[in-house]
C-alpha cells in the first residue's frame, strides 16, 4: 500500500462518495458572501447544510463580476455596500466550521480580490479556515499553474470550469489543473440565464468530458426549479443553483431561499427513484 492510499478522503471525495452511494447528485448551492448582511448571511450559511444542500458554493464580492448577470451583480454590491471583505468572507467560513466540519465549502470569485489579500497569504488563511476548494473564474490553466501547485499544496481544490465553447484540445491543460470537481457551464453568456434544462446535448458534452477527467462533473448556470434540477440530476454528478437561490434570497428572505433549496433537494431524490 502505498503512503497515498493511507491519505483520508477530502470533504469533496467524501461527499459526492456519499451520493453516489444513494444514487444521486450532488446538490450545489450558491451565495453571497455577506449579502443582504453579514449576519443574515452567516445565519442562512449555517442553515443550508440541513435544508438539502450537499456542498456550498461562497461567493466573494468583486466590484466587476464580469461573468455574472444581474442577480449575482447586486447581491456582490449589497454585500460590498454592508462592508464585506474577503477578510470577513474568510471569517464567516471559519464561524460556519465550528458548527459544521463535514460539508465541503467552495469559494467562487475573481482574481482581483485574492491579489489584493496577497495570493499566497489568501491560500494559506483561506486552507486555515476550512475552504475545501476554489473556483476562480479568471484564472486561466496559462496562468495559474504556480497558483494551482500553492494550492494543492495546502489542501485546497482548483476547480475548473469548462464552457460549451471550451475545444477538445485545451481540456487536457485544463482539466490538469482541477481537483475536487468539474464545473461545466450549461450555457454561454452570464450567470443566471434562463433556459431551462440541457440534458439532450448535455449527456453528450458529459460524455466527452468524461473520457478526459474521472472528477466528478457539475452542471451549472440557468437551472432555476426542480424539475430543472431533476433533469440535470440525471446526467451529472451535482446540480449547480446560483441565481435563482440569490434572487429568491432579495424577494423573500432567507427562509424564502432555504425552501428553494428543500424544494430543489426533494426533486432531484425523487428523479433518483
Amino acid at each position: 500500500m502505498s503512503p497515498h492510499d493511507l491519505t483520508p478522503p477530502s470533504r469533496l471525495q467524501a461527499r459526492f462518495a456519499t451520493c453516489q452511494a444513494e444514487q444521486r447528485a450532488a446538490l450545489v448551492t450558491y451565495v453571497m458572501a455577506g449579502d443582504p448582511d453579514l449576519a443574515s448571511s452567516q445565519a442562512l450559511l449555517s442553515q443550508l447544510p440541513a435544508a438539502g444542500a450537499d456542498i456550498i458554493e461562497l461567493g466573494m464580492p468583486f466590484s466587476d463580476p464580469m461573468a455574472d448577470g444581474e442577480a449575482i451583480q447586486r447581491a456582490g454590491q449589497r454585500a460590498l455596500g454592508d462592508g464585506q471583505t474577503l477578510t470577513r468572507t474568510l471569517a464567516m467560513v471559519s464561524e460556519f466550521r465550528r458548527q459544521d466540519t463535514t460539508t465541503p465549502l467552495v469559494l467562487m470569485g475573481y482574481l482581483n480580490p485574492i491579489q489584493c489579500y496577497g495570493e499566497t497569504r489568501f491560500l494559506t488563511d483561506a486552507a486555515a479556515a476550512g475552504v475545501d476548494g476554489l473556483i476562480v473564474v479568471d484564472l486561466p490553466p496559462e496562468h495559474g499553474a504556480g497558483f494551482t501547485a500553492r494550492a494543492r499544496d495546502l489542501g485546497l481544490a482548483r476547480i475548473p470550469l469548462v464552457a460549451p465553447t471550451t475545444p477538445a484540445s485545451r481540456l487536457p491543460a485544463l482539466l490538469a489543473q482541477g481537483d475536487g470537481f468539474v464545473y461545466r457551464i450549461a450555457y454561454n453568456g452570464i450567470t443566471g440565464r434562463a433556459g431551462g434544462a440541457p440534458s439532450g446535448d448535455m449527456t453528450s458534452a458529459l460524455a466527452q468530458l468524461r473520457e478526459h477527467t474521472a472528477l466528478p462533473l457539475a452542471v451549472g448556470f440557468g437551472i432555476r426549479d426542480g424539475d430543472a434540477a431533476a433533469a440535470v440530476a440525471g446526467v451529472a454528478d451535482a446540480v449547480v443553483v446560483g441565481s435563482a437561490l440569490v434572487e429568491r434570497l432579495d424577494t423573500q428572505g432567507p427562509e424564502g431561499a432555504l425552501t428553494l433549496v428543500r424544494e430543489l433537494a426533494a426533486s432531484m431524490k425523487r428523479s433518483a427513484g
